[in-house]
């Protein structure tokens, strides 16, 4: 008998590529998505597949299914996206947990959160470890997102504590890969889109402030892990513990494209992190996980497949 899996936002950037790599080690997939933010031309190579199933649905609405494990990455992840209808968001983030949990305790299925860095805020720990538990703005901008994902821990750790649920929470920092959006509003799509085009690159503040990318075969790895270990529920950070400043990003992303575009600088967005970094110690430890993708190497990989699609 195959592994049964539902991936929720499974045609979304993340989704489709976990659900590649499910297929590949022979599990039955299911893959469940609105569209708000998936796509399905992410998904169209696995139609013909028979052990792919894709269902439209909307996870804030309860869904009865028979299934194994499942992963839960239903949420628009960049704040272009989760900033246009902030209810939503927090809804698909709240009530999407709430209806994976109730499927997962049905049905004894192990069930994975994706959360996110995010839970950290603009950290005035560095670099974040697991046990920080964040400087957060609850009501800001992006609190749809940063709080709609700390609930959703939450609620998986009390679904957990009392009704025994297998769990398994994730904290992904930056990812970037093939798949991201045009219209993103993340920083490596942003930037590649903006040097493919020779258009000027645009930095918000002095470029100063860091992050870490981790190139999404990397990341997707480290959730089959996640889901793979018996008797650790984590929460684990998931990221690439390499840090670059954003004005270093961009210069990288000009030379790898031999852009003509200008680099100019816009005022920061209210909220922005000014650094973020994964401790993964324990993803070593307890995973035997890190990323192996250079940033280099990841950026080329993405840099071809926009060129593709631009």
């Amino acid at each position: 008998m195959s592994i049964v899996s539902l991936v929720t936002g499974g045609a979304g950037f993340i989704g489709s590529h976990l659900c590649e790599a499910l297929l590949a080690r022979g599990e039955e997939v299911l893959c469940l998505d609105n569209f708000f933010t998936g796509k399905r031309s992410n998904i169209q190579h696995l139609l013909s597949n028979p052990k792919f199933e894709l269902i439209r649905h909307d996870i804030t609405h309860p869904i009865y299914l028979e299934v194994d494990r499942i992963y839960n990455l239903a949420c628009p992840a960049s704040p272009v996206h989760y900033q246009v209808n902030p209810v939503k968001t927090i809804k698909t983030n709240v009530l999407g947990a709430l209806n994976v949990l109730g499927l997962a305790k049905r049905v004894k299925a192990r069930v994975l959160q994706a959360s996110t860095s995010e839970v950290y805020g603009d950290p005035l720990e560095h670099p974040q470890k697991e046990t920080y538990w964040g400087n957060v703005n609850p009501i800001g901008p992006r609190s749809c997102y940063d709080e709609g994902k700390r609930v959703a821990e939450a609620l998986f750790f009390d679904y957990h504590r009392q009704n025994g649920v297998d769990i398994r929470v994730v904290r992904i920092f930056n990812t970037y890969g093939p798949r991201m959006l045009v219209n993103d509003g993340r920083v490596v799509s942003n930037f590649i889109v903006q040097a493919l085009k020779n258009e000027p690159i645009t930095v918000y503040g002095d470029g100063s402030q860091t992050r870490s990318f981790c190139y999404v075969s990397d990341l997707v790895e480290g959730l089959l892990k996640m889901m793979d270990c018996d008797g650790f529920v984590g929460p684990v950070n998931l990221g690439n513990p390499s840090e670059y400043t954003i004005l270093e990003l961009a210069l990288m992303i000009k030379e790898l494209t031999n852009s003509k575009s200008e680099i100019i600088f816009k005022p920061l967005p209210q909220d922005d992190p000014t650094r973020r970094q994964p401790d993964i110690t324990l993803a070593k430890q307890k995973l035997n996980w890190e990323p192996k993708v250079s940033i280099k190497e990841g950026l080329v990989k993405t840099i071809e497949y926009f060129k593709t699609i631009l």
